[in-house]
């Protein structure tokens, strides 16, 4: 660090941040988004540059964050494996010493959480978890921010994970552990959650079941994601048996609350992991949570850059 700079702050995984940091973000989102919508100007983070690196595809990720920087007044650089030596004819360690002296933040999407784990250590700058094999803070971030605009606080709710205990399962199960609300799991034999990756003690903020009926029964929010995520491919046609009863539909959203809601952190498939009718449907808050990625990352980058803001 040098003389004068405010200490760094990563976002790895969900749990590097308190409870308190987080009420304090997701108020930040409320207010960016509404000056996004009013068409006020907003621009804090004016002459400050964005890296982004991606390893893995991406479009929700690269608009949101893309379209986020330059809604606040920066600037981006856009990076993909065929762009950049990250891991190859380059050590990390390297690449971690070159883009952060000529970027203030940056943003990776990568497979393994090591190499972003890794880049971090040798960052003078912020690190943003863009994805991961093992987590996907952002999308969690996104995800709660969009259940309190539709039904207030999570503390105290039910979460129902309906599919590949993957890292959407892992990060809400660190959000549940810090927020204090309870995640319902339900994965086929053989793709359970691993709960000593997601550093879970707790055990009263999850329950397991077989049936993923029983998983949804009283559930607030419904929840679930792609049956092969990317990396897996390989996989894909043992997942599509093996997932073939875990496919969110109507008679699991009757099963939730009566007021519960369907998320899903695209692309979605539908007909396998979720039918047309429900994240279609009057339940569904899909379109929202995919907008508020954007905004939930725009008080992410500016807390990073920032530190708290009052205005």
């Amino acid at each position: 660090m040098l003389p004068g700079d405010r200490l760094i702050r990563h976002y790895l995984q969900f749990k590097d941040f308190n409870a308190e940091e987080y009420a304090y973000l997701f108020e930040r989102a409320r207010i960016i988004k509404h000056r996004f919508k009013t068409y006020e100007k907003y621009h804090p983070l004016a002459d400050r540059t964005l890296a982004m690196i991606f390893e893995k595809a991406s479009t929700r990720t690269r608009v949101s964050f893309e379209a986020g920087m330059y809604q606040l007044g920066g600037s981006v650089v856009h990076l993909t494996t065929g762009d950049s030596q990250l891991g190859r004819s380059e050590p990390i360690e390297d690449t971690a010493r070159v883009i952060s002296r000529m970027t203030d933040i940056v943003m990776i999407r990568t497979f393994g959480q090591d190499k972003l784990e890794t880049f971090a250590r040798y960052s003078r700058v912020p690190i943003i978890n863009g994805l991961t094999n093992e987590f996907h803070p952002c999308q969690i971030l996104a995800d709660i921010f969009t259940f309190i605009e539709h039904r207030g606080s999570i503390e105290g709710k039910v979460v129902a994970w309906v599919g590949d205990g993957n890292n959407m399962a892992n990060t809400w199960l660190q959000a549940a552990q810090l927020l204090g609300f309870t995640v319902h799991i339900s994965t086929p034999s053989g793709y359970g959650v691993d709960l000593a990756l997601a550093g879970i003690t707790d055990d009263k903020c999850y329950k397991i079941f077989k049936d993923p009926m029983q998983a949804c029964a009283g559930a607030d929010l419904v929840t679930t994601d792609v049956w092969t995520s990317m990396g897996f491919e390989a996989e894909n046609e043992a997942r599509r048996k093996a997932f073939a009863d875990w496919c969110v539909d109507d008679e699991m959203m009757a099963a939730a609350a009566k007021n519960a809601v369907f998320m899903h952190c695209l692309p979605a498939h539908r007909g396998e992991e979720v039918t047309a009718e429900v994240i279609d449907g009057p339940q569904s808050v899909v379109w929202d949570e995919a907008e508020n990625r954007m905004h939930v990352q725009k008080a992410l980058m500016e807390y990073l850059l920032l530190g708290r803001v009052a205005d």
